[in-house]
């Protein structure tokens, strides 16, 4: 039993394609999607905000679409579609970024969880209490100074609990990666119940992997929340 579980660890831990373990590869699929698609999202999501038609137009346009459909069809999309385009194949850093699985899928991860995070920031804008917004203004703040110090410090506060699901949503929906033949916990999971025939040992491991992933992250964001919205907290009577 203690070499079948250490052969299991063994399988999911190591993979030969990229000389790493799918469970680095599933954790920088993440980490790097999550990134960049937070620091796409806080523009975005004031640009969703605007008066302007022209600004705000674009951009519900763009969450709608990667809103409105399945995360595994962007991937198909950005992964096998456009590859066959003619003009992404003839132009050599199209070509060469398209033909990397590993590209493709931090793409559709960066552009989804851009979409769905653009959302929240836009909609914690929007709740900014009026009082604030006019506190900065009675200080003479230009409007690019309240965003910066007023609006968006507020509303990422106040966003962080539904941001804390969007990160989890995330880290689930990493297992599509190994459509692009990238080797992450679920990919070498099914390489290991294709090698062995041990369906439940092999899903069991990575279902257990992902679920403790998934409570450090509700812990770390538990932490946060403690630390950066204890203000909005009742008070407690002495």
């Amino acid at each position: 039993m203690i070499d079948l579980i250490r052969d299991y660890g063994r399988a999911f831990l190591y993979s030969d394609g990229f000389q790493t373990t799918g469970l680095a590869i599933t954790l920088w699929l993440l980490v790097v999607s999550i990134g960049l698609g937070f620091c796409l999202s806080v523009p975005l999501a004031v640009a969703r905000t605007a008066r302007r038609a022209w600004l705000r137009l674009p951009v519900a346009l763009f969450t709608y679409v990667f809103r409105g459909t399945p995360l595994y069809v962007q991937l198909l999309l950005l992964y096998t579609g456009l590859y066959s385009v003619q003009i992404v194949r003839d132009t050599e850093a199209l070509n060469a970024f398209f033909r990397d699985g590993m590209n493709c899928t931090l793409l559709a991860f960066t552009l989804n969880t851009c979409a769905y995070t653009t959302e929240i920031f836009a909609g914690a804008i929007r709740a900014t209490p009026h009082g604030e917004i006019e506190a900065g203004l009675s200080y003479g703040m230009s409007p690019f100074t309240l965003y910066r110090r007023v609006i968006l410090p507020s509303a990422l506060r106040r966003a962080l609990p539904y941001y804390s699901n969007e990160v989890i949503l995330m880290l689930h929906a990493t297992t599509v990666a190994f459509t692009a033949t990238v080797p992450d916990i679920l990919k070498i999971a099914r390489d290991a119940n294709s090698a062995t025939y041990m369906t439940f040992g092999a899903f069991g491991i990575a279902a257990l992997l992902y679920a403790l992933i998934s409570f450090t992250l509700v812990w770390l964001f538990r932490r946060a929340e403690r630390r950066w919205l204890s203000y909005l907290q009742p008070a407690r009577p002495r």
